[in-house]
């Protein structure tokens, strides 16, 4: 393991991971991960969780890579846009840095309230659904370990994202596939696989493959990688997070460059994440009482970002 590596802190969720029944999370189980989880995120901003239970590479990325791998004409079908922030991204189509080209990668977006269910094949979304399910339970646990570690009752945060999974809530699982880039092929200047950003809701799940090539701004190191490990999710705070804190805890910014190794050039990467935001209508403002930043609701906050992003209206 690198220097880099071992200095973002892996968090062990194993008390409140999803191999748990609900009746067996008790506030005790919850304390022992909020400790860890609040020394991570107000230094940090990131971690990486592991024992969390959630069967990403056995049960997801293969059905995800057959999903990017059929002809644009099956892809866009179910063009993102069309029905909300719901479905496919070509490549080049969307920045989320508007000093950058369009990001080299796809996309799909899914959420259960947006889904139509109008699949030729049933199999790509039906994984996305069980995805987001699973997402969604470690979700609201980690939410109540959250909360107790930002001196909150233990629904605080649940109550304010209550209504995941329903078009009253803008929670999303996408899942992301990077393209080989051909041998030879020039790339534009700065042009890269995902530019520079920070999420918008509270907290982001990441699952990564074998390949990497993730970097977070990591305090006092600039951007760094942040190496795979088998098994684990990397988990970043986001914007809304900030805002709840006063700046306590940052919102991580990150990136996935072009590699400069053409062995790794020529390779895809996956990933998958989980976004979690609060309900439309749950008004953010900071915890300790400061005017740092003004109540906003997470629509207001999100809204005008996602027009700016990929042109999506909610």
């Amino acid at each position: 393991m690198s220097d880099i590596q071992s200095t973002i802190p892996v968090v062990d969720v194993d008390r409140i991971g999803m191999h748990r029944k609900s009746d067996e999370i008790d506030k005790a189980s919850l304390e022992t991960v909020a400790l860890s989880l609040k020394n991570a995120f107000c230094k940090y901003g990131v971690c990486y969780f592991k024992n969390h239970g959630i069967e990403y590479e056995d049960k997801f990325i293969h059905v995800s890579e057959a999903f990017f791998k059929q002809p644009l004409d099956i892809k866009t079908q179910h063009l993102r846009g069309t029905r909300r922030d719901f479905g496919y991204t070509p490549v080049g189509q969307e920045t989320v840095n508007l000093e950058h080209p369009g990001d080299m990668k796809e996309s799909f977006n899914y959420q259960p309230g947006d889904d139509q269910d109008d699949w030729m094949d049933n199999a790509f979304p039906d994984a996305c659904k069980e995805m987001f399910g699973q997402c969604a339970v470690l979700g609201y646990r980690v939410l109540d370990a959250l909360s107790l570690a930002l001196g909150q009752r233990q629904t605080f945060l649940r109550d304010s994202h209550a209504r995941i999974g329903t078009q009253d809530n803008p929670t999303t699982f996408r899942s992301l596939y990077y393209p080989p880039i051909p041998l030879g092929m020039t790339t534009k200047s700065g042009e890269i696989r995902f530019a520079e950003h920070s999420d918008y809701g509270t907290m982001s799940f990441l699952f990564q493959d074998e390949v990497g090539g993730l970097e977070v701004d990591f305090p006092g190191k600039g951007f760094v990688e942040a190496i795979p490990i088998p098994g684990t999710i990397l988990v970043m705070a986001a914007d809304l997070l900030q805002r709840y804190t006063a700046d306590i805890v940052v919102s991580v910014r990150h990136k996935v460059l072009v590699p400069a190794e053409e062995s790794k050039r020529r390779t895809p990467r996956q990933s998958a994440v989980f976004f979690i935001l609060p309900d439309n209508d749950s008004v953010v403002k900071p915890l300790d009482g400061s005017a740092k930043y003004k109540p906003v609701t997470c629509m207001e906050y999100l809204q005008p970002k996602m027009t700016d992003v990929v042109g999506v209206t909610y």
